[in-house]
């Protein structure tokens, strides 16, 4: 992957060499089906480390049943 300008202070709780590079994290997480990084959800939700995307609409509020 080429160099992300994309350096932030990271909320995850998992430490791992991506921390705070959400481009190489989002990169990982896809290329494993690792489900969704810990940096998208709200802390309490993180803290759950649940991180499937039915746990992310769930801590966004959001309704996917059909």
């Amino acid at each position: 992957m080429s160099v992300c300008s994309n350096n932030r202070p990271c909320p995850c709780t998992f430490d791992c060499p991506r921390h705070g590079r959400c481009c190489e994290c989002v990169a990982h997480h896809r290329d494993n089906n690792e489900g969704v990084p810990g940096c998208f959800f709200s802390t309490a939700a993180e803290a759950t480390y649940d991180r499937s995307i039915e746990a992310l609409c769930r801590d966004r509020g959001i309704n996917i049943q059909g």
